[in-house]
């Protein structure tokens, strides 16, 4: 008989099957994040896309790096090696899509491609709009609450990918190899607080450079500004939790938001509707 607190452990990685069809296959991933440096070296047998929609982890590729977090999808190719590390506590959870491959390589432009037999994206990663944001959490909530018909879910499921996919509505990394890695120390300090109000002087501080060198290195490299950009990351958390807060003031101020109409505000600008409306959509159709 085992211990009673191995008994009790919880396991490193829960991998939860939300939908299974010949369109799309969609995963529901967690990891508890206790493995601070990189993982051995594993792979995937298929071609993935993965979006993270809470926490953060590192995923590397031979010498290249990528940030997961909320403002990103990761492409997993298919038998290609990688390590995960989580330099941030609090573990992660991801939504993975994989799509027919002649479904995906149709709606892949072929600039993303690599001009191989076997499907594979020439990077790691793109930035999401926040369109795309929603339609994670609106595939995740509507599938673990069992409220999604198969026909509907494989709809968004397209749509999400074509947008992760769509070059106005997506921004790919340009910039060398020592620019993108500040850029991503900048992002792991953002999320290890995502309700602390951080100063641009203190993120610099915490990634050892000028205030106004990150704050140009961060737009050439992500497109957007960085007070923006933890905006949308806040934003997403928001999406995730919604199903577990009735109270939103409670909720906005939990994430650092000064109030509940500013909250409602911003919420209402990236995602079209207020949080409200999208619980109602997400949760109670």
């Amino acid at each position: 008989m085992a211990p009673q607190n191995e008994s009790k452990r919880v396991p490193e990685i829960t991998v939860r099957s939300l939908l299974k069809s010949p369109t799309v296959t969609i995963r529901d991933t967690h990891c508890q994040g206790t493995c601070r440096h990189k993982s051995t070296e594993e792979c995937t047998a298929t071609t993935q896309l993965v979006f993270a929609y809470r926490g953060v982890y590192v995923r590397h590729v031979g010498h290249d790096q990528a940030v997961a977090e909320a403002n990103q999808v990761l492409f997993f190719n298919a038998t290609e090696g990688y390590r995960i590390s989580h330099p941030v506590e609090g573990g992660d959870a991801s939504l993975t899509l994989v799509i027919n491959e002649p479904l995906l390589r149709e709606l892949a432009p072929r600039a993303f491609l690599r001009d191989t037999a076997t499907l594979a994206f020439h990077q790691q990663r793109r930035r999401i709009d926040a369109r795309a944001q929603m339609l994670v959490a609106l595939i995740g909530h509507s599938l673990r609450h069992n409220i999604a018909e198969p026909l509907e879910t494989e709809g968004l499921a397209l749509t999400l990918v074509q947008r992760a996919l769509g070059p106005r509505t997506t921004h790919a990394a340009g910039a060398t190899v020592g620019r993108q890695l500040l850029v991503d120390r900048a992002k792991l300090v953002l999320t290890s607080d995502l309700a602390r109000r951080w100063t641009l002087a203190e993120i610099a501080a915490e990634v050892r450079c000028s205030p106004v060198y990150l704050t140009q290195v961060f737009q050439q490299v992500e497109g957007l500004p960085l007070y923006r950009y933890q905006l949308r990351l806040r934003l997403a958390r928001a999406l995730d939790l919604l199903a577990h807060y009735d109270d939103l003031t409670t909720l906005s101020l939990d994430l650092g938001f000064s109030s509940h109409s500013h909250f409602s505000a911003a919420f209402r600008e990236a995602y079209g509707r207020s949080p409200s409306e999208f619980r109602q959509s997400a949760l109670r159709r």
